[in-house]
C-alpha cells in the first residue's frame, strides 16, 4: 500500500483532510434531507389541501416516511458499492443525487397549480433523497472509523452524527429565521422554497467537490490487497454478519425513535397541539439540536475511555421513565425558558446514543462487509422506526385522543432496545475485525 511508504506527518495530514472533507460533506447533505421536516406544516397546506388540518399533516409526515423507506434500498446499493469499490466512491455519488431531489422539491408546483401530480412528484423526490441518504450514513461511519486511532474510534465515528446534526441545526435555524422575518403569506408563497433551492443548487455541488478530494481508507486498501493475494484470508462468516445486523437494528430502535419524535416531530407537535408559535417551536428545537451535538462529542469521548455499554444502558432506562412526563410538560403551558431547558435535556439524552452507536455498530462487522452491513442496519432501523415516527405520533394522537400518546412510542422503543444493549459484548478496546 502507498500508506506504508508515507511519512508520519503525511499520514496525519491525509487523515485530517479525509476526516474534514467527509464530515463537512455529511453536514451539507443533511441540510438538504432535514429541510422537509421543518417546513412540514407549510408543505401540508401546499400539497395536501384538506379541511382536516390533522389529516393534511399526517399526509405530509407519510411522505416524509416514504423518503426514509427508500433508505434500505439506497443502503443496499451504496453499501455494496462502498465494500466493492471503496467508501469514497459511494460518498461521492450519493451527494448529487440528494441535491437533485432537494432542488426539485424547491421548484415543484403546488396542488393548486397541478393537482394530484403535486403530491405524487413530492413522493418521487423524497424517494430520491431517501435513496441517497441510505448510502450516506453507513459509508460515512465506516470511512471515519477506519481512519480512527484505536482508542478514539467512537470520537471519530460520532462525527458522522455530529456533522449531520450540525447540518440539521443549520436547516432548523434557517427555517426559524425565515418563519421570523417573513410574513405568513410570504412564507407560504415562496419562503419555504428558499432552503430547498439553496440546498440543491449550491450546497450539493460544493459537497461533491469536497468528496472528490478525499483519500480511501487504509483498512479498505489493506483488505483489497489481502483479497488479491490471499483470498482465503478474506473470507467471512456471513451468518454471523446477518445476526449482527438484526441485533444492530433492534438496539438502534431507541436511538432512532427518540431522535425523530423529540427533535424532528417536536416543532410540528408544539405548533399544532401545544399552540406555541411556529417560529418559537423551531428556535427551541434548534437549541435542542445544538445540545445534542455537544452531547454526541462528549459521550463519544467518555465511551472511548470507559466503554460503550454503561452510557447506553443508563440512557435507555432514562427513555423508559422520561417521555410521558416530558410530553405532559410540553402541553402544560410552560414559559419558553423552561421549554428550552426541557428540550436541551432530551437533546442531551438523544446525543448519548448518537455519539456511541455509530462506533458500536461498525465494531460488530468485518472490513469486507462493514460498509454494507452498517448501511443496511442503519437504513432499515431508520426506515422502520424513524421514518414513520412523526406519522405514528400524529396518528396515535388522533386514535387515542390523547396528546401524550407520542411518548408511548418512545417508551416502547426503549423497552425493545434495552435487553439487546444489555446482551452486547463490549468492543471499545478491541481491535477492528
Amino acid at each position: 500500500m502507498s500508506t506504508q511508504v508515507m511519512t508520519a506527518d503525511g499520514a496525519v495530514s491525509m487523515n485530517k483532510k479525509a476526516i474534514f472533507f467527509t464530515v463537512l460533506g455529511n453536514a451539507l447533505e443533511w441540510i438538504d434531507f432535514a429541510s422537509y421536516a421543518y417546513f412540514a406544516t407549510v408543505i401540508a397546506h401546499q400539497f395536501f389541501p384538506t379541511q382536516d388540518r390533522s389529516m393534511a399533516l399526517i399526509s405530509t409526515f407519510a411522505v416524509f416516511g416514504v423518503g426514509l423507506i427508500a433508505r434500505p434500498l439506497g443502503a443496499i446499493f451504496f453499501g455494496r458499492l462502498g465494500d466493492a469499490r471503496g467508501r469514497k466512491w459511494a460518498l461521492m455519488i450519493a451527494m448529487p443525487m440528494m441535491g437533485l431531489g432537494t432542488l426539485l422539491i424547491g421548484l415543484m408546483p403546488t396542488y393548486e397549480q397541478i393537482g394530484i401530480a403535486a403530491p405524487i412528484c413530492l413522493v418521487i423526490c423524497r424517494l430520491l433523497q431517501g435513496f441517497s441518504a441510505g448510502g450516506e450514513a453507513g459509508n460515512a461511519i465506516t470511512f471515519l472509523i477506519e481512519w480512527a486511532p484505536a482508542r478514539r474510534r467512537a470520537l471519530y465515528a460520532c462525527l458522522q452524527q455530529a456533522s449531520g446534526v450540525a447540518g440539521t441545526v443549520f436547516g432548523s435555524g434557517v427555517a426559524a429565521l425565515l418563519s421570523t422575518v417573513l410574513s405568513h403569506d410570504a412564507l407560504e408563497s415562496y419562503g419555504w422554497r428558499i432552503l430547498f433551492i439553496i440546498g440543491g443548487a449550491v450546497i450539493a455541488p460544493i459537497g461533491f467537490y469536497l468528496r472528490a478530494k478525499i483519500d480511501e481508507t487504509p483498512a479498505f486498501l489493506e483488505h483489497q490487497s489481502i483479497e488479491r493475494t490471499h483470498p482465503d484470508k478474506a473470507a467471512t462468516n456471513t451468518q454471523s454478519v446477518w445476526l449482527a445486523c438484526f441485533r444492530s437494528i433492534g438496539m438502534t430502535m431507541i436511538w432512532i425513535a427518540s431522535y425523530y419524535v423529540f427533535l424532528s416531530y417536536l416543532p410540528a407537535f408544539l405548533a399544532s397541539h401545544a399552540h406555541i408559535p411556529s417560529s418559537v417551536a423551531l428556535w427551541v428545537n434548534t437549541i435542542g439540536l445544538l445540545t445534542m451535538a455537544t452531547s454526541i462529542i462528549v459521550s463519544a469521548m467518555i465511551s472511548d475511555a470507559i466503554g460503550r455499554k454503561p452510557l447506553l444502558v443508563a440512557s435507555s432506562i432514562a427513555f423508559i421513565v422520561v417521555p410521558y412526563p416530558l410530553f405532559a410538560f410540553f402541553l402544560g403551558g410552560a414559559a419558553t425558558p423552561w421549554l428550552v431547558v426541557a428540550v436541551m435535556a432530551v437533546g442531551a439524552l438523544v446525543g448519548v446514543f448518537a455519539g456511541i452507536f455509530p462506533a458500536t455498530m461498525a465494531e460488530m462487522f468485518p472490513t469486507r462487509l462493514r460498509s454494507g452491513s452498517v448501511s443496511l442496519a442503519f437504513g432499515l432501523a431508520t426506515a422502520i422506526f424513524g421514518g414513520f415516527g412523526s406519522l405514528i405520533s400524529e396518528a396515535l394522537i388522533k386514535i387515542t385522543g390523547s396528546h401524550l400518546s407520542p411518548s408511548y412510542y418512545v417508551i416502547f422503543a426503549a423497552l425493545v432496545s434495552l435487553p439487546i444493549i444489555l446482551s452486547l459484548k463490549e468492543t471499545a478496546h478491541d481491535p477492528l475485525k
